[in-house]
Parts: C-alpha cells; structure tokens; sequence
C-alpha cells in the first residue's frame, strides 16, 4: 500500500503504539487522524507530529460509544477524506489489577466488548462503503498473544482479542474481489501504560519499544497487498514477503 497521501485513523493514538504509528505514518506522508478519549494527551501528540513537518488531526471520542464512532468517522473524512487506512488500536483491559472470569462482573466484560470489539465492527462498517467503491484500502487491527493463550485473569481482554481476529478474517472472506483488505497483527509486549497496569512488577528493560514496532507496522502496511488477505501477523516474527524482498 502507497502511504504517502495515504488518509489514515488511528484509533488510541494518544500515547503507545497508537501514537508512535501516527508519528511514523506521518512522517511517511500520511494524512493522520489519531483518536483517543483525552482531548490534551491527544492534542499534543497530534501538536508534536505537526511541529515536525507531519499532518496530524485530533477527534476526541470513545470507541466504544456507539454516537462517537459514527461522528468519528465521518468527522475525520472531513479532515482527510475518504480513509485508505483504518488502524484499531484503541482497546481495555477492563479492571485492574486483572481478575479471573469468576470475579468478573458482566458490565465490565460487556465493556470491554464494547471497546475491542464492536467499536472496531462499528467503525469498520462505517468506512468499508468508501473503500470499496475506490476499490482499494487496508483495516489494520492490533490484537495480542493473548487472544490465542488462555492466560488466567486475562479472560475479558483474551476473549475480546480472541474475537477481533476471527471478526478481521470473516471481513476478509467477506470482502473478497474488492480490493479492500484486513490484517491482524500482534504486535508483542511492548513498555507502555497499558503494559505496566496488567503487570507493574514486569521488568521494563525486556519490553520492546513502541517506536521500534511501529516501524514494523508501517512496513507491514507497505507489504500489505502482497500479504494473504485476513492473515495474523506477529511482529516478532515478520519478515517481509519474498515478492517484496525480490522486488526491491
């Protein structure tokens, strides 16, 4: 995929990876909304990447809000235009310090849900229209290892990633012969705020940095239409397509 003049949003770009993909897309000629709950951490960001020569757009909004995600998405067509690049970043872990299922409560699962899972269905639905007409366009969705491993007291999260993947391979079934295309990627433990809520006593220097995998992000989004439609990428494993490699 072309990223310069790429119109790009990405959701939970206040800080993280959500923020440091926006400043890498940026620099790579993107046109970036970034969308985050906290209008000042939000702004900066966006204030940092236009201060170094980037276009960046800040919408306040909770994905998980069924009135936001409309009035997200047809507000960052305004600012971009229709979108070539759609980035489910934003997500919960639900309470912590994590608990097991048993001591769940249904309002916190079903909010959880609502953030990492039909936030995405919801913006995803709201942009495919204009993708598909111009024939082309990538939803990336950042999921985790925790999708696929039953880790104990990690269920309302695990469940939410669990079903983001098959929710990304079921558009790509879907969406088949359009040019519109969905990958998933885990991206691994990185050194971020969410990271240090679900386990504070980790030891930070083993974490990878949420730079160095945006990095991977933005070339797996210039790989992407080489790359099997729907497929689970995992950072710490990507090597680019042999078509790529043998083509540059």
């Amino acid at each position: 995929m072309k990223v310069r003049g790429a119109a790009a949003m990405v959701t939970g770009g206040s800080r993280g990876l959500g923020a440091a993909l926006g400043r890498a897309l940026a620099r790579a000629g993107a046109r970036v909304v970034l969308i985050a709950r906290g209008r000042a951490e939000l702004e900066r960001t966006a204030a940092e990447i236009r201060e170094g020569g980037g276009e960046a757009h800040a919408l306040v909004g909770d994905v998980g809000d069924k009135e936001d995600t409309h009035r997200l998405a047809g507000a960052a067509a305004a600012l971009v235009g229709p979108l070539d690049l759609l980035v489910h970043n934003a997500s919960t872990l639900g309470p912590t310090p994590l608990r097991l299922l048993l001591d769940t409560d249904c309002e916190d699962l079903e909010r959880v849900l609502a953030v990492n899972v039909v936030g995405p269905f919801r913006l995803t639905k709201a942009v495919l229209g204009s993708m598909a007409l111009h024939g082309s366009g990538l939803v990336l969705q950042v999921s985790s290892d925790a999708a696929v491993a039953p880790y104990p007291a990690w269920g309302s999260y695990g469940v939410s990633k669990a079903a983001l993947d098959h929710l990304g391979r079921i558009w790509a079934a879907e969406l088949e012969g359009t040019g519109v295309r969905v990958l998933t990627v885990d991206p691994g433990e990185m050194d971020t705020a969410m990271h240090a809520l679900a386990m504070p006593d980790a030891d930070r220097g083993g974490l990878a940095r949420p730079a160095a995998v945006a990095e991977t992000l933005l070339e797996m989004v210039r790989c992407a239409e080489a790359l099997p439609n729907g497929a689970r990428l995992e950072v710490s494993a990507w090597t680019p397509p042999a078509s790529v490699r043998a083509a540059s």
